[in-house]
């Protein structure tokens, strides 16, 4: 306990503190976890003189309280009783899901964290530590933030880097660092980043005019990705010519996303009833803005699989990457999470090789998401890298010993990095996004937050935005199990998906698998007679010869799934005895 205490407060200090004023939940040390009750603010009136001994020195900010005012902020740390693993401060710019998420993990320890956004009632204002009402991209707002915290990060990278820059000069711990944000600001500037570094990435090329573009279009064939530099995010910001004749179109035929945003804004505070319908428009068609809006141009890469991870920095450089995760989109949006990754090992050792060299060539402490690509041919690329917590870690908060949320906070707080191992063999996040606008949206959400509540092993994250619009991400529902195969099974039973109606698909205890299609017409036979008598089963084609990996996991699997009798064919009945 002493090492914690030594960075915040004297050894001296320490003689008012007793063992019982802290208590502890036991864990193994392989998976250690510290849970912190502050029992000086929530002790009986016999701690009372304690407290008002140490009255005089409280922090003048106050939990739990939006404001835009500026306290005075000197946190006297000779005086301050640590009352938590840190009494530091920690900043966030940003106070949306990631940042309510963040919030939710500190509280474990008692550290402190306090959030810079706009809206009085953003996701994490009701269990920050303090919210300060301002925008996350205004230099002098940002500048009156930083004076009120002990270290500052970001839960979104659209920030004011220039601001970032200069608070660091004047001695502000920012973590990761302003130089990081600088580059993984600008999709373009990362790339060349990387491609310095030695990470393969898919070819790709800045564009300047139509004569550029047609260029690259010769060189890369078609279909053709352009990209923004800046600002862009969830497919917003992209746009695909299939032909030379489509590049024009692809280019300015479409609204730049800002743009809407703005006038979607301009519409709020005026109140202007003329321009209502642009509160219809599909945010998800307005992309590229022109050449003016600064452009580049990709390779079309056709992928296979989307995979991702999770990576820990921590003040010392030290790396720590969490198991590679399957990412499946739906309309560019992050739609469901599997963890672990289905695909062979040496595809996972390359892709957390590739993520470790990444994260190490930049600068800063803190929890950084590698996105790649899976080729046909078993390429792995970087698509790109976020400095922050992402969707593709949030099943972490179950299924590892150390959710990506806690070590961000260990990450930048200076403390040693957690375990990212999982402690449950296999998890799915499905993303909670609007399917209507207003309360129908909210009706349809809840009554998929009902039917997930009913299944062993599942947990729901509800974000609290005031607001329901289609495809925004309003919360998240984790599922842990035994396999892949079961959480699978779960996801599709809480979804109500077809075949999936009984609870018996849930846990099948009979597999069908074969080497090929063309073996289905015989095997579907089994099926047939397993229907007529009610008997839950699953049917897989795994070839033994090409993918004989994927046959050994599915063997290796069948008894921890609740599989009792394998009925095999061709291929998959030769290599299943082994």
């Amino acid at each position: 306990m002493m090492m914690l205490l030594q960075q915040t407060t004297s050894v001296t200090k320490l003689s008012v503190f007793s063992k019982s004023d802290f208590c502890f939940k036991h864990c193994s040390s392989s998976s250690a976890r510290l849970f912190f009750m502050d029992k000086h603010t929530n002790s009986s009136s016999s701690s009372s003189s304690l407290k008002q001994s140490f009255k005089q020195y409280q922090s003048p900010v106050l939990a739990c309280h939006a404001s835009t005012a500026t306290n005075d902020t000197s946190l006297r740390k000779d005086y301050l009783p640590v009352h938590g693993v840190s009494e530091v401060i920690v900043g966030v710019l940003g106070g949306g899901q990631l940042g309510r998420m963040l919030c939710q993990a500190a509280s474990e320890m008692a550290i402190k964290v306090m959030v810079l956004d706009p809206l009085v009632n953003c996701p994490a204002s009701s269990i920050a530590y303090d919210h300060m009402v301002g925008s996350f991209d205004d230099s002098e707002t940002v500048h009156e933030f930083a004076k009120r915290c002990a270290v500052l990060t970001v839960e979104i990278e659209h920030v004011d880097v220039a601001t970032m820059e200069k608070l660091e000069q004047q001695g502000v711990d920012c973590q990761p660092k302003a130089s990081t944000i600088r580059i993984i600001q600008d999709k373009y500037l990362q790339k060349v980043h990387f491609s310095r570094h030695g990470i393969p990435l898919p070819d790709f090329m800045k564009i300047d005019d139509l004569e550029g573009a047609k260029r690259a279009g010769d060189l890369f064939g078609y279909p053709l990705m352009f990209k923004s530099r800046r600002l862009a995010y969830d497919g917003c910001g992209n746009a695909v010519a299939k032909n030379e004749e489509e590049l024009t179109s692809a280019v300015n035929g479409r609204m730049f996303y800002t743009e809407v945003q703005f006038l979607k804004k301009l519409v709020s505070h005026l109140g202007l009833t003329t321009l209502v319908f642009l509160y219809a428009i599909d945010e998800q068609q307005f992309t590229l803005g022109g050449f003016a809006r600064g452009l580049y141009v990709e390779k079309w890469t056709p992928f296979v699989k989307e995979l991702a991870v999770i990576v820990g920095r921590g003040r010392d450089n030290s790396i720590s990457c969490y198991p590679v995760v399957e990412t499946i989109h739906k309309e560019n949006i992050c739609h469901v999470v599997k963890a672990p990754a289905h695909v062979p090992w040496k595809i996972r050792e390359h892709a957390i090789d590739i993520a470790h060299k990444a994260v190490s060539s930049l600068e800063g402490a803190g929890v950084f998401a590698v996105e790649l690509f899976l080729t046909k041919d078993g390429q792995v690329l970087l698509n790109e890298v976020a400095p922050r917590t992402h969707n593709s870690g949030h099943h972490t908060i179950e299924s590892c010993y150390t959710s990506q949320f806690e070590q961000h906070l260990r990450a930048v707080l200076g403390l040693p990095l957690g375990d990212p191992s999982m402690k449950t063999p296999a998890a799915i996040m499905y993303n909670l996004l609007g399917e209507d606008e207003g309360e129908p949206g909210f009706h349809l959400a809840h009554q998929l937050i009902g039917r997930a509540l009913n299944i062993q092993g599942t947990a729901v994250h509800w974000y609290d935005k005031p607001e329901m619009r289609k495809q925004r991400k309003m919360g998240h529902i984790t599922i842990v199990g035994s396999s892949v195969g079961i959480v699978e099974a779960q996801l599709k039973s809480m979804l109500k998906e077809e075949g999936s109606e009984t609870q018996n698909a849930v846990s099948p205890c009979v597999g069908i698998i074969m080497g090929s299609d063309s073996d289905l017409r015989i095997m579907k036979d089994a099926a047939m007679i397993l229907n007529m008598f009610g008997v839950p089963h699953e049917v897989r084609i795994v070839s033994a010869h090409r993918t004989p990996e994927m046959m050994f996991s599915y063997a290796l699997s069948a008894r921890d799934r609740g599989i009792q009798i394998i009925i095999a064919g061709a291929g998959g009945a030769a290599h299943l005895p082994g």
